[in-house]
């Protein structure tokens, strides 16, 4: 249960239940793309990789590793952490954690661009194909992302813009890394035009909200 204002509830859905509604979708439509975001625990981070394994294998799949929700409420359990790293993360085509989840999964502070470079190496090392570092929670009027893949490291800066209505930017930026990746993008060009969609949103976001407002996913639609 949340609002803009915060997360005040958090209700696990069993994992015999998420393994049914991504069969059926598969059944129906297939995939291009998977994008996970927030798995609650072990249980179901096991049931994800096993249903993946048995019906999208080589489907690409991009890992938002939703941990803790933009007011500072836990979303998964501890035990989850090691399941992500262990399992999932080395299927990932993409990895794209935020700060605060990079230095959950490294077990360290990230506190510069300098570590954000050191940080991405290192999730490289859990096997997935990229990582894209997100280092939007450092203070500054410049934001900078951080891409490790096995060709070397590749940084974006943008200007901060400012605003609270920044509500679901890590997911609609993991889905438009996945909808890159459908559609036959290779992983950095699919992360360029992602990140330029999130800007957009975020410039034009509605201001809903007495908190942390949705952005506007229909800004392409304005021209």
């Amino acid at each position: 249960a949340q609002n803009t204002e915060g997360v005040f509830g958090v209700l696990p859905i069993p994992p015999d239940f998420i393994r049914q509604q991504i069969e059926v979708v598969l059944d129906d439509l297939g995939a291009d793309a998977l994008k996970t975001g927030m798995l609650h625990d072990a249980a179901v981070i096991e049931t994800v990789l096993a249903v993946i394994t048995e019906r999208a294998a080589g489907v690409p799949l991009v890992v938002d590793p939703v941990m803790v929700a933009k007011g500072g409420a836990p979303l998964i359990e501890e035990g989850a952490i090691g399941a992500l790293k262990r399992l999932l993360v080395p299927k990932a085509a993409v990895l794209t954690p935020n700060l605060p989840e990079a230095e959950i999964l490294a077990g360290r502070r990230i506190g510069d661009l300098a570590a954000m470079r050191e940080a991405a190496t290192e999730l490289l090392g859990l096997g997935c194909r990229a990582v894209l570092l997100k280092g939007g929670h450092l203070p500054g009027a410049t934001v900078y992302d951080v891409l490790a893949t096995a060709s070397g490291l590749r940084v974006w800066d943008s200007p901060r813009i400012d605003s609270r209505h920044t509500h679901g930017t890590g997911c609609t930026l993991a889905s438009g890394i996945a909808a890159g990746l459908a559609q036959g993008l290779p992983i950095e060009p699919a992360v360029e035009r992602a990140r330029a969609f999130v800007q957009r949103a975020i410039a034009s976001a509605p201001g809903f909200g007495r908190g942390h407002g949705p952005l506007d996913h229909a800004h392409p639609l304005k021209g």
